[in-house]
C-alpha cells in the first residue's frame, strides 16, 4: 500500500478523499491556493502545500506545481478527485514518469475516452449504442449550421473536451446554434483550454442514466448498478439517485455488460462511469465516459457498499478486486440533493460571500459505518440514514473562483418513497445563512408530484419551472399545520416573555388563547389550549395536536402536528416568525384578534420599481455590451455577457425599449444589483 497519498484537488471531494485514506491508515498531503488557505481540505490532511494564486489557471490545473508538491512531500501516489487535472492525459503521464501512482485510469483510456469524439466511435467499434450525431471536428458557426440541419434540429453542441455542462447547448433553430456555437467554444476554451466542438442530435424525452464501472489490473471488470441523474439545470446535475425508478432489470443488466464492454475495450482500470441517454422505450444510446470518480458517486456507495475511493486506491495499488458481478446487490434506494451557492429566485445565478451560519442535519447510520468502509443498509430494518459530504465550515467563504457546490446531501432509506421523505426532512433541517443558495428549491422538487412518481426527464425543470423558481406555495392542508405551529410557538415566546425580571409592580401579563395567524395571504383564528405535553391547537374548527421541545432563539424547530414531523427554520420577525419549510418561505405573523383588526388597516410597502435598469443578477466579469446609447432593443434582445464561475450568461430584453445610458463595459467587475443599464 502507499506510504503518502496527495491530493491534486480541494472542496468536498478532497475532504471526501482524505477520510477513506485516513481510515485506511495512508497519510495525506493537500494541495491549496491563496484562496484556500483556511480551507476544510486544508484542516483535515496531514500536511499542505501552498501551490499558488486563486486562479485554478494558475494553481490546482498547472501540471508542474503538483509535481512540485508531490516532489516536496514525497508522495507516491495521487488522487485527481474529479474535476481539474483528474483526465488529463499529460498528468497521468508526469505522475508515471516521476513513478508515482495515478489513482485513476491508464493515460491512453483518459485520452481516448476523455475526447468524446473519439470516445464514441471507440464505443461504436465494441458494439455500444451511440447517438446519431456530427463526429467530426467543427471549424465555424456556419459548419455548424450545415451539419445541425442535415442531423435534425433539436442538436446538442458540445465541446470535445467538456464536462459539466460547461461548452454545452440545445438549439432548436439555426439562430440558436449561430448563437450558441461561438459561447461554447469561449466557454469551453476558459474552462478546458480546448476548444473543439461536435453536434449531436438530441434525444426528446430523454433521461440521463448512469453505469458505474470498476476494473483492476489483472482483467477484472464489474458494474454496479445505475445513477438516475436526470435532474438538471443548464446541463448540470442537482438531484440524483440510485437505482433509477425507471430500469428494469433486463436494461439495467445490458447497459451494464456495454458499459463493462467499453471500459475493456480500452483497458480501462480504477473507477469510472459510463453515461447514457434513455429513452422513453428504454433505448439507451451511449454519451461519454467520464474516467474519474464522479460527484455523485455517494448514492452508489449507499446502496451497494461499496467504497469507491478505496477500490480506486487498492486497484492503483495493483490489487484485484475483491468481488465478481455476482456479489454485487443493491439495497434499498438512495438520494442525493446538491447544494449550490446560486439563488434560485435570480434565476439560478452564483451567490458568494462567507457562511454565517453552517449547520448541516446531523449524519446518522443505518449500519456500522456511514461514508467510508463497507456499509450497507438493511432493507427490511425501516432505518434510514443521512450522509453529508461537504467541503466549507461555519465562518468560510465561498469563493468565486471554484465551483459553487456547498455540499451533497444524501440519504438512504429501504424505498424509494422513505429516501425521498428522509431527503424532505433532512433539507428542511439544513441550515444555512449568508449567502443564496439552492436549498428551497431543492425542497420544492422533492415535494413535486411528477418527481414522487418518478416520471421525470432531462427535461423536468425547464418544463416545471418554465419561468424560473419564484418559491412554493405550500397547500392547504401543510399552511394549517404551519400556522398550528407558529401558534403554539409563539404562545411560548408570549410566556417567556410574561417572565422576563425588572417589570413594574401591579402590571401583570397575561397570555391570552385567542390568535389570528397570518401567512401566505391567508388568516386562520386559533385557538390554543396548552399542558404540560404540548399545545391543542383549533384552527377554524379543525383541531390539531402540536407537540416540540423548541425554545424562543432556536433557529430551527422539530415538531410533531398530528403525529406528523414538521421541521421549521426559524427567524425573527416582529410579532412573528420568518419560517421555511417545504421549499416556502413564510412571513408568519400571530397577533391577538384586535392586533389583526388594525394591521388589515396598515399600508403596504411597496418595492422600488427597477423596471427600466438592468442590474447585474450576480458578482461577475463583463465579457461583452452588445447594444449601444440609444439603440431601440426589441423584447429577448442580447444585451450583455456577464461570466461568473466559468459560466458565461446572456442578459437579455425583458421588453421592447431605447437604451438610455451604459453604466459599464467589458472587462469591468460588477456586484450584484450593480446597475449596468438603464432604458428611457
Amino acid at each position: 500500500m502507499f506510504n503518502k497519498l496527495l491530493i491534486a484537488n480541494r472542496g468536498e471531494i478532497a475532504c471526501r478523499v482524505i477520510k477513506t485514506a485516513k481510515r485506511m491508515g495512508i497519510p495525506t498531503v493537500a494541495v491549496y491556493s491563496d484562496a484556500d488557505r483556511n480551507a476544510l481540505h486544508v484542516k483535515m490532511a496531514d500536511e499542505a502545500v501552498h501551490i499558488g494564486p486563486p486562479a485554478a489557471s494558475e494553481s490546482y490545473i498547472v501540471i508542474d506545481k503538483i509535481m512540485g508538491a508531490i516532489r516536496d512531500t514525497g508522495a507516491d501516489a495521487v488522487h485527481p478527485g474529479y474535476g481539474f487535472l483528474s483526465e488529463n492525459k499529460a498528468f497521468a503521464e508526469a505522475l508515471e514518469a516521476e513513478g508515482v501512482a495515478f489513482v485513476g485510469p491508464p493515460a491512453s483510456a483518459i485520452e481516448q475516452m476523455g475526447d468524446k469524439i473519439t470516445s464514441k466511435k471507440i464505443a461504436a467499434e465494441a458494439g455500444v449504442s451511440t447517438v446519431p450525431g456530427h463526429m467530426g471536428l467543427i471549424a465555424d458557426a456556419a459548419e455548424a449550421i450545415k451539419i445541425s440541419g442535415e442531423i435534425g434540429y433539436p442538436v446538442m453542441l458540445k465541446a470535445s473536451a467538456g464536462g459539466g455542462g460547461k461548452g454545452m447547448r440545445i438549439a432548436w433553430s439555426e439562430d440558436e446554434v449561430a448563437e450558441g456555437f461561438q459561447a461554447s467554444k469561449n466557454e469551453a476554451a476558459s474552462s478546458f483550454g480546448d476548444d473543439r466542438m461536435f453536434i449531436e442530435k438530441f434525444v426528446t424525452q430523454p433521461r440521463h442514466i448512469e453505469i458505474q464501472v470498476l476494473a483492476d489490473k489483472h482483467g477484472n471488470a464489474i458494474y454496479l448498478g445505475e445513477r438516475e441523474c436526470s435532474i438538471q439545470r443548464r446541463n448540470q446535475k442537482v438531484i440524483e439517485e440510485a437505482p433509477s425508478p425507471f430500469l428494469d432489470e433486463a436494461t439495467r443488466k445490458a447497459m451494464g455488460e456495454e458499459a463493462v464492454a467499453l471500459a475493456k475495450a480500452v483497458g480501462y482500470t480504477s473507477a469510472g462511469t459510463v453515461e447514457f441517454i434513455v429513452d422513453g422505450e428504454r433505448n439507451f444510446y451511449f454519451l461519454e465516459m467520464n474516467t474519474r470518480l464522479q460527484v455523485e458517486h455517494p448514492v452508489t456507495e449507499l446502496i451497494t457498499g461499496v467504497d469507491l475511493v478505496e477500490q480506486m486506491i487498492r486497484v492503483a495499488a495493483g490489487q484485484p478486486l475483491e468481488m465478481a458481478q455476482d456479489d454485487v446487490t443493491l439495497t434499498g434506494w438512495a438520494m442525493e440533493s446538491r447544494l449550490y451557492a446560486e439563488d434560485p429566485y435570480r434565476n439560478f445565478l452564483p451567490s458568494i460571500g462567507r457562511l454565517t451560519r453552517y449547520r448541516p442535519p446531523a449524519e446518522v447510520a443505518a449500519g456500522p459505518l456511514l461514508d467510508t468502509g463497507k456499509w450497507q443498509g438493511d432493507a427490511d430494518s425501516g432505518e434510514t440514514a443521512v450522509r453529508n459530504d461537504t467541503g466549507v465550515y461555519e465562518g468560510g467563504e465561498i469563493s468565486m473562483y471554484y465551483d459553487p457546490m456547498i455540499a451533497k446531501l444524501c440519504t438512504w432509506a429501504p424505498d424509494r418513497p422513505a429516501a425521498i421523505e428522509a431527503m424532505r426532512v433532512a433539507l428542511d433541517s439544513f441550515e444555512l445563512e449568508g449567502i443564496g443558495h439552492n436549498l428551497p428549491f431543492l425542497s420544492a422538487v422533492m415535494d413535486h408530484p411528477k418527481f414522487a412518481s418518478g416520471d421525470i426527464t432531462t427535461a423536468f425543470i425547464a418544463e416545471e419551472y418554465p419561468d424560473g423558481f419564484e418559491g412554493v406555495t405550500l397547500q392547504e392542508a401543510d399552511l394549517v399545520r404551519v400556522a398550528a405551529a407558529a401558534a403554539a410557538m409563539h404562545r411560548v415566546a408570549e410566556i417567556r416573555r410574561t417572565r422576563v425580571s425588572g417589570r413594574m409592580d401591579n402590571h401583570e401579563r397575561r397570555v391570552g388563547a385567542d390568535w389570528v395567524v397570518s401567512l401566505q395571504g391567508q388568516s386562520f383564528n386559533a385557538v390554543i389550549e396548552a399542558d404540560h405535553d404540548g399545545s391543542t391547537v383549533t384552527i377554524d374548527g379543525k383541531t390539531l395536536r402540536v407537540a416540540s421541545d423548541w425554545t424562543p432563539g432556536d433557529q430551527l424547530a422539530r415538531l410533531s402536528v398530528d403525529g406528523t414531523k414538521l421541521v421549521l427554520k426559524v427567524g425573527k420577525l416582529p410579532g412573528g416568525f420568518r419560517l421555511r419549510t417545504r421549499g416556502a418561505e413564510l412571513k408568519v405573523h400571530v397577533r391577538t384578534p384586535r392586533q389583526a383588526e388594525l394591521a388589515q388597516l396598515m399600508p403596504e410597502k411597496l418595492p422600488p420599481d427597477t423596471s427600466k435598469l438592468l442590474l447585474c443578477p450576480m458578482p461577475g466579469l463583463v465579457v461583452k455590451i452588445d447594444v449601444e446609447e440609444g439603440q431601440e432593443v426589441q423584447d429577448g434582445q442580447a444585451l450583455c455577457t456577464v461570466e461568473a464561475m466559468k459560466m458565461e450568461n446572456i442578459l437579455r430584453a425583458e421588453r421592447k425599449g431605447v437604451v438610455a445610458k451604459i453604466n459599464a463595459g467589458a472587462g469591468d467587475s460588477l456586484a450584484v444589483d450593480d446597475v449596468i443599464m438603464e432604458f428611457e
